[in-house]
């Protein structure tokens, strides 16, 4: 007995400081306990969001690509159709629709749109390009058209993947008084313009790139989304090259730069080519690029979504923090096209017009 008991209060010393460390270091998980880490969700940890509604297949169906689903306060659904050249209304009953904007390159009508935006009164925004001239387009909520305005320059898609261009008017912020589009080509990230088609004001220098001496890729590795946040100012992440999000202040002054890091997108990353094709468009040699961002949006609390081309989106706290890795699964798992957040704070996403708690 008595050698038990020293052999027990003799343990050699490296037992025991391996067996302390290791009990210290084991994580929450391991222990079933909470006491060392707080209860909070591991940004590792990929969380799976399933659909709650939605529109009804009957309602879908109208639609040929639906790229865009929003809705305002008073319920009213908006769908932009990009390969019917289209913007429809649909009544807070999600079977009640109409075609409200139809093809054309007459003024009211849209031809090869890009992108839509719509504020809460039920205005929206939409950007197409008739004869290869972008444009902009106001209409108001029974689709009558409102204002718009003609871009210089011809149309020029930079970044696409599956038929889907980003780039100039690809990507706008419909403000209410003014639109926000992203056009690296003037020097800054994002260029504000009133209705009357007047250059408000420039935010945002470009990212430097290893592409100086390509003046098209390196404008290329400058596209993305300007994305109003609901304190002021915006978030711009850009959707090519390495993955980056900055924010910036209501006075256009930049408070942080985030780099977007996960194991997800390490493959993507590690496939990023170092040179890229080159293709030829109306005369023009431009380069082929992928993007690896697809889509993002702000939700109320000033949180950042962003989907990527593989099917996983990560969120972002209002520092920059990422707290989540989030997939959507419907009838199998979803890449967001585009996503939107609705008054009540659910995701709207397309395709397939689907709605989801965020957790």
């Amino acid at each position: 007995m008595q050698q038990v008991v020293q052999a027990f209060f003799v343990l050699p010393v490296t037992l025991l400081v391996l067996g302390f460390s290791s009990f210290i270091l084991a994580p929450a998980a391991v222990l079933g306990s909470s006491f060392f880490l707080p209860q909070t969700a591991s940004p590792g940890r990929i969380e799976t969001l399933r659909a709650v509604g939605g529109l009804p297949p009957e309602t879908c169906n109208v639609f040929r690509e639906p790229l865009g689903l929003q809705q305002t306060p008073s319920g009213m659904y908006y769908v932009f159709d990009k390969r019917a050249h289209s913007v429809y209304s649909v009544d807070a009953d999600r079977r009640t629709l109409r075609k409200i904007v139809g093809i054309g390159s007459e003024e009211g009508r849209v031809l090869e749109p890009a992108a839509f935006d719509v504020a809460p009164n039920g205005t929206f925004a939409v950007s197409d390009a008739p004869m290869g001239q972008e444009r902009l387009q106001v209409f108001d909520s029974s689709g009558k058209w409102v204002a718009g305005f003609f871009l210089p320059g011809r149309a020029e898609t930079r970044v696409s993947i599956g038929g889907l261009a980003i780039g100039g008017v690809s990507t706008l912020a419909f403000l209410g008084d003014g639109i926000a589009l992203n056009q690296p080509e003037t020097g800054s990230l994002i260029t504000e313009y009133g209705l009357a088609g007047t250059p408000v004001r420039s935010i945002g220098a470009l990212r430097a790139t290893a592409f100086g001496n390509d003046r098209q890729l390196h404008l290329a590795m400058n596209t993305g989304m300007p994305l109003p946040h609901p304190a002021g100012g915006y978030y711009f992440v850009f959707v090519a090259g390495a993955p980056v999000f900055r924010r910036y202040d209501a006075q256009g002054r930049l408070l942080f730069e985030r780099v977007m890091q996960g194991r997800e997108l390490d493959p993507l990353i590690e496939q990023m080519p170092k040179t890229w094709p080159r293709r030829t468009a109306a005369g023009t040699e431009l380069p082929l690029v992928v993007p690896t961002v697809r889509t993002a949006a702000v939700d109320a609390a000033g949180n950042l979504w962003v989907s990527f081309v593989i099917p996983f989106t990560y969120v972002f706290d209002a520092n920059g923090e990422k707290t989540r890795t989030v997939q959507f699964r419907a009838a199998g798992v979803l890449p967001p096209s585009s996503l939107f957040f609705t008054p009540g704070g659910n995701v709207l996403l397309t395709p397939g017009c689907y709605e989801f708690a965020p957790g």
